[in-house]
């Protein structure tokens, strides 16, 4: 997850604007965190794969606790799954790319057939 442009650091402040609409999918991570850091490639290419549809940030924990506080982060990594501002889903710990994109896959198709993705 380090040196990624592609998918934006976010803070305190940013936070609630960038998950105000649409789906946004967030990892919260530390850098310094091993499984944090495997996991940032298969983000990175969930971020490719679903871009067109999903917003991607990543929120480093110790940067703001106040924002791993609000959402009961205490394990990382941890994944939520937003839309137009409200949690659809939360996983914790690692997965493989094939099981995350899944989530997702399964959050977009059911918008589309309640006529909103």
């Amino acid at each position: 997850m380090t040196n990624n442009d592609k998918i934006p650091e976010l803070t305190n402040g940013e936070f609630e604007k960038f998950t105000k609409e649409g789906f946004t999918f967030i990892s919260f991570h530390a850098e310094w965190h091993m499984p944090s850091v495997m996991m940032g490639p298969i983000i990175e290419d969930l971020s490719e794969e679903f871009g067109d549809k999903i917003k991607f940030g990543k929120v480093e924990v110790e940067d703001n606790s106040e924002l791993a506080e609000k959402f009961g982060v205490n394990t990382i990594p941890s994944f939520m799954l937003f839309r137009d501002g409200i949690i659809l889903e939360q996983v914790v710990g690692s997965l493989t790319q094939e099981e995350l994109g899944n989530i997702l896959r399964e959050y977009i198709n059911q918008g589309k057939q309640n006529g909103q993705a």
